[in-house]
């Protein structure tokens, strides 16, 4: 999936110059173009890092998306009003993708071809599988199953258990800041990514990949017990 300098100069439909096809609008005529190739970056003329402005993103996101409102284009040609739709769909799915820190990274990682994992029906049973829990967490995953389980089967019974309660409470605190921890340790991966070189890059994506595992376990974990607490 790496598509990252992926765009081409195309001729535009409008003014026949050449331009970059990553763009929303000719930038010799200023007409609209159709959805470009590239990645969500090439949209708002970013180069791919991890650390963005945001504020920025925001601001150009807003200016973009005024310039492809469809009441613009009421007086337009077909073409140019199929293309304020799609242009402005895509538009939405990069800002929604780059503004997220999580989502960003995932995206990125994607781009330079690496598997992401993503969360499945199987996902759930591995969860209680000894193979699949990191080796930190072994000792307090069995644990919280155990938790769980004797919280589902209290509900079940109409039975209320205030320490069990109390216990899971604790447990989704702990997760929640091994959470943060980890969302702390990505950041210190944007850094070595988007001012390394190579090497230094596959090593943080190897990193990264690694850390968005483990919180994807964590964050699991909370929605069970915050599930099993809210049922």
């Amino acid at each position: 999936m790496k598509v990252l300098d992926s765009a081409v100069p195309v001729a535009c439909w409008s003014c026949s110059i050449g331009h970059n096809d990553s763009t929303l609008f000719c930038p010799h005529c200023s007409k609209i173009q159709p959805p470009p190739g590239g990645d969500y970056y090439s949209v708002f003329n970013l180069q791919p890092r991890l650390d963005l402005d945001l504020p920025a993103l925001e601001q150009e996101f807003h200016r973009l998306s005024r310039r492809l409102h469809p009441d613009r284009f009421a007086r337009a040609l077909v073409n140019e009003k199929e293309w304020s739709l799609a242009d402005t769909a895509l538009l939405n799915d990069a800002y929604r993708t780059l503004r997220d820190p999580l989502r960003r990274t995932e995206y990125l990682l994607k781009l330079e071809g690496l598997e992401i994992g993503e969360e499945s029906a199987a996902d759930r049973k591995d969860r209680k599988d000894p193979s699949r829990v990191p080796a930190d967490l072994l000792e307090e995953v069995f644990d919280l199953n155990m938790q769980l389980e004797e919280m589902r089967m209290a509900r079940r019974i109409g039975e209320a258990d205030p320490a069990l309660q109390a216990g899971l409470s604790e447990a989704k605190a702990r997760f929640a800041g091994m959470m943060q921890a980890v969302d702390q340790d990505l950041r210190a991966e944007w850094i070595i990514w988007d001012a390394g070189d190579a090497k230094a890059r596959q090593d943080a994506q190897k990193r990264m990949v690694a850390l968005l595992d483990r919180r994807r376990y964590l964050s699991n974990l909370v929605r069970d017990v915050t599930e099993t607490l809210g049922a």
